[in-house]
């Protein structure tokens, strides 16, 4: 068995002299009289058959104690309350009994025994003295002259020690042996930190297989069923796998035999107090705890009792601070007394975490010990804590900052870290985000409106940003309707706004048009006309989404105008950025990249990182469609590369999105693949149904090239549901052209003629002419190879005509190209090498993979 939780045989040291034993459960003692103990130092307790686990410290201390040469050797085995530090020790002992064959000496120290007090050195090196046959009259009186017999008569022997449930370096230093061949073990429920040559081995609980080991050992129920298995999960998991609660429960139920397994689980899960059911007679979880809790100062109990009432999974120096309403330098000391003492983890620097029974036992503690209002009064600061410093680190992820909500919580001078740019406010919000989740949710259970309001509006930016979006859409939602509740049509537009962009961001547009609309009629009240630009702008992105094209643009101009007129420059920047956007599909280019170069520049004076970010893709993207393959690479990379320095997931997946296409237009076909499936991955964590077929189409066009047609069908079969299910028309004629096409390699004709007759009417529908330019050359592809090069060229004349309108001269090289091969099927040579010429002339300039072939046919052609 593992654990602190077994009976175990030890020594009585009592003043009187005489040795008594008692069986001892976990941490807790029960003292039972027995005969006199045998002069002979061989005190251990019974090895127990039921000890499981904990292989890797035995391993650890045996071998350990039989490399240790020229000094005693030292073990301190620290850890929480029943954990199983004593069974651990006495296990070990038993192993190496063989070793030290001039005696095994167990003595308990008392630290946590109730109404026992801590053993004094003094008392008990009386008592050691005794043992090794010391006439008790001979005994000194000073403790220096008794630790100095102590050790003279060790001197050349080889003994085990185990000192058990030490206070501390100063009750144990006068008990160690100085003999190099002596082995002591310590075990403590605190730190012994002050403790020199001694090597700290800090007792964790059980991992789970072997706490579900022991558990099964103990109940006595034997083979367990599937069912049986996963309530034994449950069960020790609720046990927070500690090894004193494990026997306790485990004990219970080997004398139900009638329960079964899984019923007794869902009763113990549903227990309202479930230390008051990890009790058996003398032995008790709580009071395990209690011991602990009693030895404590009553500021650090104070303390201790406030930890009990944070919502999250861990806390630092600052909230912990905040909730019990005292000075940062009073908190660091109590923290770290409370981890030297196993009252707290500290998974992380500076991060504390109490075991799960623990949070329980101190939620217990504050409930008796502090009144209501105090209760609600340490919640406030906290709330109020974690909602300031969620604003302040807003203040540096948000790229439309919203009017600022009046206070509504208490707002003491708190204390908080320094967030002083993007990188500390992320890092911050990344650390923070379960328990400020917490936070919202307490703050819902516990009908706190305004703390709930003002917390989501704070993580907003940072939901958007890093997900997952569903959850953020739920958050967004409940502070609406709590605001709305509240009659406060300023919160209610910001929470509103907020849900509307998340809806935007997983392709709902229908809600997101809804829910900006019914944001603008609240600005439009209120007189917010920054609130209502905001809104404008928003709704032209779910227009140009949707292909709403001319919408879109009447909607950006309206929202340019009005930030215009205010004066406001990141409203300007981000405008002029989505206009461009729109400019950039209905193929006017030239107005495009004027767009994001103004709106560039506007961003490198505010100081804008993600904004330059965003424009400087949008603008490669331009580049792309012109042509300029090498320039735009060079822009998505210098996106790409901000996005990553400012932590920015969405950013990142848009930026390798669209630098795989100019690598994959160049023939780099392996890294645009490999681009493409990490922005996939990326979308995906996101919840981005938008960005996820955008990369599906990408990466199927590159299988396609690469010859692996079945995949490639398959990834552009996704991509056209999930633009569907969007209403992403645009999305939906590119992954038509790209499947027609594909069909058109394989030989499926009829189906290709299909897609590519479908995809053709959307572009023209939602006006992209470089869409529709690519679909004609397309379809003049497929009624080459079907129907003749007579049906094909005129779709090619089309092609080359809007191609070289907007200026796309990849577009414009394919109709060539295309023009070319149908002039030579009919035997129109002159009309083929002409064309052919200025379609390789293109090629050439741009650096893509088609001149190769194309130069190849026309050497063929001049020998023809």
């Amino acid at each position: 068995m593992s654990g602190d939780d077994q009976p175990q045989v030890r020594i009585d040291a009592h003043a009187d002299g005489q040795a008594r034993q008692y069986i001892a459960a976990g941490d807790q003692h029960i003292h039972q009289l027995s005969p006199p103990v045998s002069p002979e130092m061989r005190t251990l307790p019974r090895d127990m058959v039921a000890f499981t686990g904990r292989e890797e410290e035995l391993r650890h201390l045996t071998t350990a104690a039989a490399q240790s040469t020229g000094i005693v050797a030292i073990h301190a085995i620290d850890g929480m309350p029943g954990v199983g530090k004593t069974a651990l020790a006495v296990r070990v002992a038993h192993l190496l009994t063989a070793s030290y064959p001039d005696g095994q000496l167990f003595v308990d120290l008392y630290a946590h025994t109730p109404n026992v007090p801590a053993a004094d050195p003094g008392e008990t090196l009386g008592r050691l003295l005794a043992r090794t046959g010391m006439d008790p009259r001979q005994i000194p009186d000073d403790l220096g002259e008794r630790a100095a017999r102590w050790r003279s008569r060790l001197a050349d022997k080889k003994v085990l020690l185990i000192l058990d449930d030490a206070t501390g370096h100063a009750q144990v230093e006068p008990l160690l042996p100085g003999a190099p061949n002596c082995l002591v073990l310590i075990t403590s429920r605190s730190r012994l930190i002050g403790l020199d040559g001694a090597e700290s081995l800090n007792l964790a609980p059980l991992p789970p297989e072997q706490a579900i080991t022991l558990f099964t050992r103990l109940a006595g129920r034997g083979t367990l069923t599937r069912a049986d298995a996963e309530a034994v999960a449950g069960l020790v998991h609720l046990c927070g796998h500690l090894p004193l609660a494990i026997t306790i429960l485990a004990g219970r139920i080997a004398h139900k035999r009638a329960w079964p397994l899984h019923a007794f689980a869902t009763e113990f899960a549903a227990a309202t107090d479930r230390l008051g059911e990890l009790e058996a007679g003398d032995r008790a979880v709580r009071a395990a705890f209690d011991m602990s809790y009693q030895h404590l100062p009553a500021a650090r109990q104070r303390l201790y009792r406030h930890l009990g009432l944070h919502p999250g999974p861990d806390i630092d120096l600052y909230a912990a601070a905040a909730l019990a309403d005292i000075p940062l330098t009073q908190t660091r000391r109590e923290l770290e007394a409370l981890y030297v003492d196993h009252l707290l983890d500290e998974p992380g620097p500076g991060r504390y975490r109490l075991h799960d029974l623990l949070r329980a036992y101190t939620r217990d503690l504050a409930t008796v010990c502090e009144t209501a209002e105090q209760r609600e009064r340490a919640a406030d600061r906290l709330l109020a804590y974690y909602t300031r410093t969620a604003q302040t680190a807003d203040s540096h992820l948000t790229r439309t900052p919203y009017p600022a909500l009046p206070p509504a919580g208490p707002d003491p001078a708190l204390d908080g870290p320094d967030l002083a740019d993007r990188d500390t406010a992320l890092a911050w919000m990344r650390t923070e985000h379960a328990n400020l989740l917490a936070c919202l949710e307490h703050a819902t259970t516990q009908s706190l409106p305004f703390p709930l309001i003002e917390l989501t509006a704070a993580m907003a930016a940072y939901l958007r940003q890093e997900g997952p979006w569903q959850q953020a859409a739920t958050l967004h939602h409940t502070a609406a309707n709590a605001a709305h509740m509240q009659h406060d049509p300023a919160a209610e537009a910001t929470a509103l706004h907020q849900l509307a962009d998340i809806r935007y961001l997983t392709g709902e547009y229908a809600q997101a048009v809804s829910l900006f609309e019914r944001t603008l009629k609240l600005h439009q009240q209120l007189g917010d006309h920054l609130g209502q630009a905001h809104i404008l702008n928003n709704l032209g992105w779910v227009q140009r989404m949707t292909g709403e094209y001319t919408q879109a643009a009447d909607l950006l101009k309206q929202a340019l105008t009005l930030y215009d007129q205010l004066g406001h420059q990141l409203g300007q920047a981000h405008t002029l950025t989505d206009l461009g956007r729109v400019w950039r599909v209905i193929g006017k280019y030239t107005q495009a990249a004027d767009l994001f170069e103004r709106a560039l520049m506007l961003y490198d004076q505010l100081g804008d990182h993600l904004g330059q970010a965003h424009a400087l893709n949008s603008l490669g993207w331009v580049r792309r469609v012109t042509g300029e393959y090498l320039q735009a690479a060079d822009l998505h990379e210098r996106a790409l590369a901000l996005f990553e320095q400012l932590g920015d997931r969405l950013g990142q997946a848009h930026a390798l999105t669209d630098l795989g296409r100019p690598l994959r237009i160049t023939g780099d076909y392996a890294q645009a693949a490999d681009l493409f499936e990490r922005a996939l991955a990326l979308y995906e964590q996101l919840g981005n149904r938008s960005g996820q077929a955008h990369a599906l189409n990408a990466l199927g066009r590159t299988r396609h090239l690469t010859g692996k047609y079945t995949q490639a069908a398959d990834l552009h079969e996704r991509a056209l549901a999930l633009y569907e299910q969007l209403g992403n028309r645009l999305g939906q004629a590119n992954a038509m052209q790209q499947l027609g096409c594909l069909l058109t390699r394989t030989g499926k004709h009829p189906a290709a003629a299909d897609l590519l007759k479908r995809a053709l009417a959307l572009f023209r529908q939602v006006g992209d002419p470089q869409g529709e330019a690519e679909a004609l050359n397309h379809t003049g592809a497929l009624l080459a190879a079907c129907a003749g090069p007579e049906q094909a060229v005129p779709m090619y004349w089309q092609a080359l005509d809007l191609a070289q309108q907007i200026k796309s001269p990849l577009d414009e090289a394919h109709a060539l190209e295309g023009v070319a091969r149908c002039a030579a099927a009919t035997a129109d040579r002159k009309v083929a090498v002409t064309e052919l010429l200025r379609a390789v002339e293109i090629y050439r300039r741009l650096g893509v993979p088609e001149e190769t072939t194309a130069a190849e046919y026309l050497a063929t052609l001049a020998t023809m």
